[in-house]
């Protein structure tokens, strides 16, 4: 089994700085995996660990210095990645970056059975890169997983979270899997993957290597922008009400439900 995970590089603060032109100010921020990415890395592992013959591939689009986390993942047990990076990326917004992302996907790792994201990315939210990446594959996609029960027979099954509980689901293979956060903790690289992570050759691919053209990337492929990016204004929590006894405290509360 072939499988393809998504990472996101991310700052690792919640006190993120926009740019005049509505994009995330990245740098001078130390960066992490999106943190629901490494989930997703986790879940791959753990195939591996049952799938002996399980190939898992991390990849990237980001900047040049986005190899770093392909490093990181290589550290914990995948076995090989690739940065997507071009300045005719940047401005991407999530329709642009799947289709980005689902061509090095065609294009760079064959006979992909399984793409896993992560559901959410801590710098956007959107939940939409996992979507895109299913449409422009044309895989079936299953998101909001919390756990793989089993693959057998080219089908998986999962556990997916519902507003009111759980479901389990099964899809045919290829396909493309969005996970939240897990009931089990990533596992933390050893000094051996330190070691085979340094040494690992990281390929950096451009838009010439993916068989896109210029129209369907980066800002000129993105149909949607940033209009404005602010923080909400911090509202007042409520009244504080000090009622001398019982009797009073009902005749504050129907006064305040009454308006």
């Amino acid at each position: 089994m072939n499988i393809a995970v998504c990472v996101k590089q991310v700052p690792d603060t919640a006190d993120i700085k926009w740019t005049e032109n509505n994009t995330i100010q990245r740098e001078g921020l130390e960066s992490i995996i999106n943190p629901f990415d490494m989930y997703a890395l986790e879940t791959a592992l753990k195939l591996k660990d049952e799938f002996k013959s399980v190939n898992i591939t991390a990849l990237t689009m980001g900047p040049p210095q986005a190899e770093e986390i392909i490093r990181k993942s290589i550290a914990i047990g995948i076995n090989d990645g690739f940065v997507i990076t071009d300045k005719k990326f940047a401005g991407a917004d999530t329709a642009a970056t799947g289709r980005t992302i689902a061509a090095a996907i065609k294009e760079k790792i064959k006979n992909v059975d399984l793409v896993l994201c992560g559901q959410f990315a801590t710098d956007g939210d959107t939940a939409q890169t996992g979507p895109a990446i299913s449409v422009n594959l044309n895989y079936p996609i299953i998101t909001y997983v919390k756990e793989i029960l089993s693959v057998k027979n080219n089908i998986i099954t999962v556990k997916k979270e519902v507003e009111d509980g759980m479901e389990i689901l099964k899809v045919k293979l290829p396909a493309v899997l969005c996970m939240l956060k897990c009931d089990y903790e990533p596992r933390r690289p050893l000094i051996d993957g330190f070691k085979t992570a340094q040494k690992a050759d990281i390929p950096k691919y451009g838009l010439e290597d993916i068989g896109l053209d210029a129209e369907q990337v980066g800002f000129k492929g993105s149909p949607t922008y940033v209009s404005k990016a602010f923080r909400p204004e911090q509202k007042q929590c409520g009244d504080i009400f000090e009622p001398t006894n019982t009797d009073d405290a009902i005749n504050k509360i129907l006064e305040a439900l009454n308006g």
